[in-house]
């Protein structure tokens, strides 16, 4: 590769045909059930298109949440995609969605067209179909055992899937703990309220039992943007004396997603979160004082961003990994894969869907290899123009690392 015309071709063609590791969703294997969201409702009502509407209409929360799901998906296409033009990610997002299956994505009629072509289609097939034209061949779940639909269908046994992958999620116990304690203490765990040593072994026993259930590839809790470590606190006990411990034991990561507050405007639900800047030395501390334990770590805020680089220098048990929620939109996306490269190398997981509904995917990683390939043409040519060497085969080599060697590495996802 001699031209920058070359170079940047040689990068969409290794992206377009590169199968990814969709490291984080909220996405669900089939045996799960109807945990799995998919088709033009799911796709409308999504929190992100939830919180335009509020803006661009008349319709107050309480309106909005009287109406059954069809309704509402139709007060949000009649709002963002007939009344206005749908500019912004999310409306894109589901023009696109639209546009690769071959559906209109203009006028009334068009939402009764996408119903239909959805309500035609066999699960299995569907999400088959949907990962091929993602350009994935796995995703990476969100599994809580606290959730009282979706614990008991791993407990009576689920079918293994190879495109899906299990997480075990923490949120309810680390965050939650005086609310959920004595769901553990139904399931016959010797557990209460105060964190004795005796209560910490079986939390431990519970996290155990959990891993041997869903083999997860790690574990994983959202923080808010005041989490601390160390810290007095109920969180830190758990964490420090029951999730490590186990994460050590079962050989993965723990993921750490911080930054984000918890329903600043309660009234719009899931899209009334927000982000706040977080003190990452309290992932400083952890990587320090727990050198066999490896963090995954996500950052919400766009000012934690340097920091998160400048700590995954320090220290080799730390791997940054996607834009999440509010950061995963092109302008910042690039802005955050540049300064990654810059200092990091190759040593990180660009991006994740974070997906909730099976055809985000679709558009989410077809913007991930929109956005990246000047990223990357660029770091190629800039290396270059120093006097360096690049081929294809350093190319295919790169974007594998990015998408799929670092998750499989970092998670032992392959024998070592």
């Amino acid at each position: 590769m001699e031209t920058t015309a070359s170079i940047r071709q040689t990068v969409e063609e290794e992206l377009q045909t590169a199968r990814f590791i969709d490291v984080h969703t909220h996405l669900f294997k089939p045996a799960l059930g109807e945990l799995g969201l998919w088709g033009i409702d799911e796709l409308l009502t999504y929190h992100y298109l939830e919180a335009e509407l509020f803006r661009s209409s008349e319709i107050t929360p309480e309106q909005y949440w009287a109406l059954a799901k069809p309704a509402r998906a139709h007060a949000i296409w009649k709002t963002l995609f007939v009344e206005n033009t749908p500019v912004s990610e999310a409306t894109r997002g589901v023009v696109a969605v639209l546009n690769a299956f071959g559906l209109p994505s203009q006028g009334e009629k068009a939402l009764t067209e996408a119903r239909n072509f959805f309500a035609a289609q066999q699960r299995d097939d569907h999400i088959r179909r949907v990962f091929e034209m993602a350009g994935i061949d796995q995703a990476v779940m969100t599994n809580d055992p606290l959730d009282p639909a979706e614990a008991p269908l791993w407990e009576a046994g689920t079918d293994s899937d190879k495109l899906f992958l299990a997480v075990l999620r923490l949120d309810r116990i680390l965050e939650a703990w005086p609310e959920n304690w004595r769901t553990l203490a139904e399931k016959g765990f010797n557990v209460d309220l105060h964190l004795s040593c005796k209560v910490l072994s079986e939390v431990r026993r519970f996290l155990a039992n959990w891993c041997r259930i869903m083999h997860p590839i790690y574990m994983a809790v959202s923080l808010p943007d005041t989490f601390q470590y160390p810290e007095e606190s109920v969180r830190a006990h758990l964490l420090e004396d029951a999730v490590l411990p186990v994460c050590r034991e079962f050989k993965i990561p723990l993921s750490l997603m911080i930054g984000v507050r918890r329903q600043v405007n309660p009234a719009i639900r899931l899209a009334g979160d927000a982000a706040g800047k977080a003190d990452l030395r309290s992932l400083e501390n952890l990587c320090r004082n727990f050198p066999e334990n490896n963090f995954l770590a996500s950052v919400l805020s766009r000012e934690n961003q340097h920091e998160l680089c400048v700590y995954a220098r320090k220290f080799r048990n730390l791997l940054p990994f996607g834009c999440w929620w509010f950061l995963n939109n092109p302008s910042v996306v690039e802005e955050i894969t540049r300064e990654r490269i810059e200092m990091l190398g190759m040593s990180f997981i660009p991006q994740h869907s974070d997906a909730r509904v099976l055809e985000q995917v679709i558009y989410k990683w077809r913007n991930t290899r929109r956005t990246l390939a000047p990223i990357l043409a660029n770091t190629y040519t800039l290396l270059m123009e120093d006097g360096g060497h690049v081929t294809r085969e350093h190319v295919r080599a790169d974007i594998e690392r990015l998408f799929r060697g670092n998750l499989e590495r970092f998670c032992r996802l392959k024998p070592q």
